[in-house]
């Protein structure tokens, strides 16, 4: 289990089938991250969303490199589905994406549970780093998903 989380909530106009179509399609990941950290699928697309599914991307931290690969753990259409790093820069990651109707449109939550490797080191470097860069992450991704889906 991961020593932080992060947790987004946001609401569209739209009805859940369409919400979830739009975030179970890894293409659409691209649309949602932001250009600095200049990320890209490795994997061959269409990628078959589903229990099981491995997906690889590269990114680039602060101008490291960084290949990350995750698995989807839970596939539970449209309500939910999880994705969970194999390999990357955390010790541990669990992202849990969340889908509800409301009477105006479909909740989206992103629950993401983490850490770092390196002990005391790592709680310094999320203090002073991590925390910001993940707000800021998913500062982007909140207006995208308002742009691109209303």
């Amino acid at each position: 289990m991961g020593n932080y989380i992060l947790q987004r909530e946001t609401e569209v106009p739209l009805p859940i089938s369409e919400v979830f179509s739009f975030f179970s399609n890894a293409a659409n990941l691209e649309l949602l991250t932001p250009p600095f950290l200049s990320f890209r699928i490795v994997t061959p697309q269409p990628i078959e969303m589903r229990r099981g599914a491995i997906i690889a991307y590269q990114l680039s931290l602060r101008g490291i490199p960084v290949k990350w690969r995750s698995e989807i753990s839970l596939w539970n259409p449209p309500f939910e589905f999880v994705d969970v790093q194999l390999k990357g820069p955390y010790k541990f990651w669990r992202h849990t994406h969340s889908f509800s109707e409301t009477p105006t449109g479909t909740r989206i939550v992103d629950h993401m549970e983490y850490s770092l490797p390196f002990g005391p080191l790592g709680r310094l470097v999320h203090r002073l780093q991590v925390a910001r860069d993940l707000a800021r992450i998913f500062d982007y991704r909140e207006q995208r998903v308002h742009e691109v889906l209303g």
